[in-house]
C-alpha cells in the first residue's frame, strides 16, 4: 500500500496494513485488479472512520468500531452514489482485513460479521451474438501488422476458450497449448484444463510468426509495442476502437467474449457442468446465470412474436 492509503492510520495499523497487503499479494496471489479494489475500499473506510472519530485510526480503535459506525459508513457510500455492488465489494474488503487481523491475534471485532451485505439485483451476462463475435475477429485480418495479429490471437483465445482477460495476459510462451489443451491458472489459484480448437492455435501461431520480440519460454505470450507484457488497458482500448468501427454495442468488451463463449456453448448443447469446468467457476450457481440469460432471450423473442393486443 502507498503512503496516501495510510494517511489516516496510526503507526500500528499502518504496519499491519502493509502485512495484510503482502499476505493478499504473495500468499493469496490476488490479481492486481482485486488488490487495487481491496486496498482502495479499506483506505476509504479508514478515512471515513478517521473523520467520524476525528482522529487517526489505531488498531484499538478498529476493534471498537460498532454496528452504528459500520452502518454510517455504508450510508455515506450510498449518499455519495455508490450502488449496491460497490458497497458490497467495499464491505467484503473490510471483512477480509478484519478477519485476517483476528486470525493473527491482533484485532478482534465480531461486529463486522453481523453487518449484512447490501442486496444486489442478479445481473445477467451480456454476450455478443455469434455473428458479432465472428465479425470482430474477422475484421482484424485486414490490417496485417503484428499488433493486429496479436489482437486477433488474444480475442480469439478469449472467445474460443472462455478465458478471463487477466488469465490470458498472464500466459507465457511456455504455457502455449499442448496436445489440444491449455492449462490456465484462474481465480483462487485453481488450475483448469481447457480444450483448444484449431482456429485458436492457428491465430496464436500466426501472431508469434510476426511478433518482433525473441521467443523465450518465460517471455509473456502477449506483448505490448514497448516490449513488455501487454496491459489490460491496451486490450480494452483496442476493443473500444473495434466496437466503434463495427457498430457493436457498448457491452462488447474483452470480458463479453468470455460470456459469449459460455452462452454459445449452452445454445449449442453443452451442459452447465461442462461449462462450469471450462470457465473455472467454483460454484455451479455462477454458471447458472448463462441458463437464466438464455431463457430471458427466449422470452424476449416470444414477447416480440406474440405482442399483447
Amino acid at each position: 500500500m502507498n503512503e496516501e492509503d495510510l494517511t489516516y492510520c496510526a503507526a500500528d495499523l499502518a504496519d499491519q496494513l502493509q502485512r495484510w497487503y503482502k499476505y493478499l499479494s504473495v500468499e493469496k496471489k490476488f490479481s492486481p485488479h482485486t488488490l487495487r479494489a481491496y486496498t482502495h475500499d479499506v483506505s476509504q473506510f479508514i478515512r471515513f472512520m478517521a473523520q467520524h472519530k476525528a482522529d487517526h485510526i489505531s488498531l484499538n480503535m478498529l476493534s471498537e468500531v460498532d454496528i452504528r459506525d459500520f452502518r454510517a459508513w455504508l450510508s455515506r457510500q450510498s449518499v455519495n452514489g455508490a450502488g449496491a455492488a460497490t458497497r458490497a465489494r467495499s464491505l467484503s474488503g473490510v471483512k477480509n482485513l478484519l478477519t485476517w487481523l483476528d486470525k493473527q491475534g491482533v484485532v478482534h471485532n465480531p461486529t463486522i460479521h453481523t453487518v449484512r451485505s447490501p442486496k444486489q439485483p442478479r445481473k445477467l451476462p451480456r454476450p455478443l451474438y455469434e455473428g458479432q463475435a465472428l465479425s470482430l475477429i474477422d475484421f482484424l485480418d485486414q490490417d496485417g501488422d503484428w499488433v493486429s495479429d496479436r489482437n486477433k490471437a488474444l480475442f480469439t483465445l478469449l472467445y474460443g476458450c472462455g478465458l478471463r482477460i487477466d488469465e490470458a495476459l498472464s500466459l507465457d510462451i511456455k504455457n502455449l497449448p499442448h496436445d489440444g489443451f491449455l492449462r490456465v491458472m484462474g481465480k483462487g489459484r485453481r488450475e483448469r484444463q481447457v480444450p483448444v480448437i484449431n482456429i485458436v492455435e492457428q491465430t496464436l501461431d500466426a501472431y508469434l510468426e510476426t511478433c518482433p520480440f525473441p521467443q523465450k519460454p518465460d517471455r509473456a505470450l502477449f506483448m505490448g509495442e514497448r516490449g513488455k507484457r501487454l496491459h489490460q488497458g491496451v486490450a480494452q482500448k483496442a476493443m473500444r476502437e473495434l466496437r466503434v468501427t463495427l457498430g457493436l454495442p457498448e457491452t462488447a468488451t474483452p470480458h463479453a467474449l468470455r460470456h459469449s463463449f459460455a452462452t454459445h456453448l449452452l445454445q449449442n448443447g453443452a451442459n452447465l457442468r461442462e461449462i462450469q469446468e471450462m470457465l473455472g467457476h467454483a460454484s455451479l450457481s455462477t454458471t447458472q446465470r448463462y441458463a437464466d440469460m438464455d431463457m430471458s432471450a427466449i422470452m424476449e423473442s416470444y414477447k416480440k412474436a406474440f405482442p399483447r393486443k
